[in-house]
C-alpha cells in the first residue's frame, strides 16, 4: 500500500526533476525502519542515469522537502535509479520496453496462473498484452499487482 505522503512528495519532487532534465519513475515511504527512509526513482531523460544525477536530485529535493515540511519527523532521503529491473508503470515505461521480458503477477489466479513470464506487447486500458513463444494473452489489468522486467541473463 502506497504511504499517504506519496501524492504530495511527487508532486513537489517532479517539477524538481524536471528542472535538472530528470524524470521521477517512483517513490516509496518506508515507515518500518529507523529512521524511515523516503526512497525516490530517477531517470535521466537524456543520458544514463549516473550517480551525478542521484546526488543532484537528493541535494535539490533534500531542500524542497525541507522548506515544505512534508514528513514532520526525520527520516532519510535515498535518491536513485531503478535499474534494469525495475517495476513498470507508467504507460511511457510501457511503451519503451515493448518486446523486453517481463513478469506479471496477478491478486488471483487467471487462466490457471497468477504468474506469466513473456515479451510485452502493450499495455491498453483492460489488460497487458504479452506474447509467451508466439502465443498472445492478455491478462485484466485489475488482476495485475506487478509488472516487473526481467533481467538478461
Amino acid at each position: 500500500m502506497t504511504h499517504s505522503l506519496i501524492p504530495h512528495i511527487l508532486e513537489l519532487a517532479n517539477p524538481v526533476a524536471a528542472s535538472l532534465g530528470l524524470e521521477v519513475v517512483g517513490a516509496v515511504f518506508r515507515t518500518n525502519q529507523s529512521p524511515p527512509v523516503l526512497r525516490v526513482d530517477i531517470r535521466n531523460l537524456n543520458d544514463d542515469t549516473g550517480l551525478d544525477d542521484c546526488e543532484r536530485m537528493s541535494r535539490a529535493l533534500e531542500t524542497v522537502l525541507d522548506e515544505s515540511e512534508i514528513v514532520p519527523d526525520a527520516y532519510a532521503l535515498e535518491v536513485s535509479s531503478p535499474g534494469i529491473s525495475r517495476l513498470l508503470s507508467t504507460d511511457r515505461e510501457f511503451i519503451s520496453f515493448k518486446g523486453f521480458t517481463v513478469t506479471v503477477r496477478a491478486s488471483e489466479p487467471y487462466a490457471g496462473h497468477k504468474e506469466w513470464v513473456g515479451k510485452l506487447v502493450r499495455r491498453d486500458q483492460e489488460a497487458v498484452h504479452l506474447s509467451q513463444k508466439g502465443r498472445a494473452i492478455a491478462i485484466p489489468c485489475h488482476l495485475i499487482t506487478k509488472v516487473q522486467l526481467v533481467e538478461p541473463a
